[in-house]
């Protein structure tokens, strides 16, 4: 008879296992296939592209920017950054689910330990018979429940959270990237401030010069009182600009101030002359070039927790194939309850199909289908604005470098006319007109020179985040 019984259960349990695997050949969670993606060398809209596999990409912060007061001041950006703090968390709950994901194969186990006390109604069937219809039950149960991955649901989660915690990853990287691209940027424009506000002290002194000049030139009856009028307007322009500066200055040092996760304050710095970025600037084979970009890689992580969630949508409408156990010890009495006589154990375990839910988990299919939809499209945008930034990057690069050579030939000869108005107007074969426009040209040279070094420094760093560098 036991045998029987033992052959009947073994024949159950192998039904169960026949029906569920061939319900399994109807769907199987699909793996995650890259999709095509629009890279190509039209992309970058250049002549240009490397071939050199090596990219500057690749290259330390520390190596690609040499100022001392630069890299004390990303090194601090990096450890006390308040957005950088804000993605280091999130990655570490991102792990947390991950970890999570990979217990999905485990089953859950729980113990504990109960007292029931329970009164019978004596105008029952059953109170009416028992003298004493009060009764007590101890009981220690433990109980288990695991589900087969028979669609591969479990698995298809477990890589959702695993992708999920590389896009937090890539998303810290990201910031990291974009951080010591704000510093640094910040500190070059500092130190173009201060070109600038040096150049404008220097022509306030002249500008001072000048009217003292022009004043005794009309003394002498040679310029007129518009002409000491001019130029005194000049020598104010001039000190209001400087005021500018300063506040600009005083601003930018705020700028970075938080970049730093510091409180205001001023700033030890070099100057705007020294500054040499004199890595070689390789950018990469094409199809390679956006291969460390932070954002790009998030992208298609979050696309690769889309396809495994549409994997679990999808095995969530076919039967689940479930065990449940329970067992421990039980007795109406405290002291009898570590009794052999009081062990008890109950297994179950069966497909459980869902048939009407409301339409909840076609809802969540189609919604997941959606979203993956989403993630795709979404991928496909982060690639094209990735190439449009480094395409501008590598533009402005070699504008700027081109322009640089321009702008000081124009201040050196704007410097050569300024001179030969000024030596003109004393001698009386010029106007004071001449000498006021030669003047306003010149410092407005001075100015856009330093802010065509600042461009050139703005557009190597710009190619760096661009390509995604820093990070490493």
């Amino acid at each position: 008879m036991k045998v029987n019984i033992k052959h009947r259960n073994f024949s159950r349990g192998a039904l169960i296992l026949v029906v569920a695997l061939t319900l399994q050949s109807c769907f199987v969670a699909q793996d995650y296939v890259r999709p095509e993606l629009p890279v190509s060398d039209a992309l970058y809209r250049t002549d240009n592209l490397p071939t050199d596999s090596v990219s500057i990409a690749d290259v330390s912060w520390k190596t690609l920017f040499t100022d001392q007061y630069l890299q004390q001041y990303i090194e601090e950006g990096l450890q006390n950054n308040m957005d950088v703090r804000i993605a280091i968390q999130q990655m570490v709950a991102a792990q947390a689910y991950a970890k999570q994901g990979k217990a999905g194969y485990l089953p859950s186990v729980s113990v504990g330990t109960n007292w029931t006390h329970q009164e019978l109604s004596k105008n029952t069937q059953f109170g009416a018979f028992l003298t004493d219809t009060s009764t007590d039950q101890f009981d220690v149960t433990a109980n288990l429940s695991w589900e087969a991955d028979i669609w591969g649901k479990i698995r298809s989660n477990k890589r959702a959270t695993q992708a999920a915690y590389l896009q937090s990853v890539a998303g810290h990287q990201a910031v990291k990237t974009q951080l010591i691209s704000s510093i640094a940027n910040t500190y070059y424009n500092l130190l173009a401030l201060d070109a600038q506000l040096e150049v404008t002290k220097q022509t306030i002194a002249t500008r001072k010069t000048s009217v003292e000049t022009i004043k005794a030139l009309k003394e002498a009856g040679q310029v007129t009182q518009v002409a000491v009028d001019q130029n005194v307007a000049q020598y104010n322009s001039a000190q209001a600009l400087q005021v500018d500066i300063e506040t600009a200055i005083f601003k930018t040092e705020n700028m970075l101030s938080i970049l730093l996760g510091k409180s205001a304050q001023d700033f030890e710095r070099s100057n705007l002359d020294i500054q040499k970025i004199e890595e070689n600037l390789k950018l990469g084979v094409p199809a390679t070039l956006l291969s460390n970009r932070p954002d790009v890689m998030s992208a298609e992580y979050n696309l690769i927790q889309s396809f495994e969630l549409t994997n679990v949508a999808k095995s969530n409408l076919y039967p689940s194939l479930k065990l449940t156990a329970s067992g421990g010890l039980q007795s109406l009495e405290i002291d009898k309850l570590f009794n052999a006589n009081s062990i008890f154990a109950n297994i179950v375990g069966g497909l459980t199909q869902p048939l009407f839910n409301k339409r909840a988990l076609k809802t969540q299919k189609e919604v997941a289908i959606a979203q993956q939809e989403q993630a795709l499209l979404q991928f496909k945008k982060t690639l094209l604005i990735a190439g449009s930034e480094v395409s501008n990057a590598l533009f402005s690069y070699e504008s700027e470098t081109k322009k640089f050579q321009f702008r000081e030939n124009e201040v050196e000869a704007l410097r050569t006319a300024e001179a030969n108005s000024e030596e003109l107007l004393k001698n009386g074969y010029a106007t004071y007109l001449d000498l006021l426009t030669a003047r306003q040209s010149v410092l407005s040279a001075e100015l856009n020179i330093i802010d065509s070094k600042l461009q050139q420094l703005v557009s190597i760093v710009d190619l760096y985040e661009a390509l995604g560098g820093g990070w490493r």
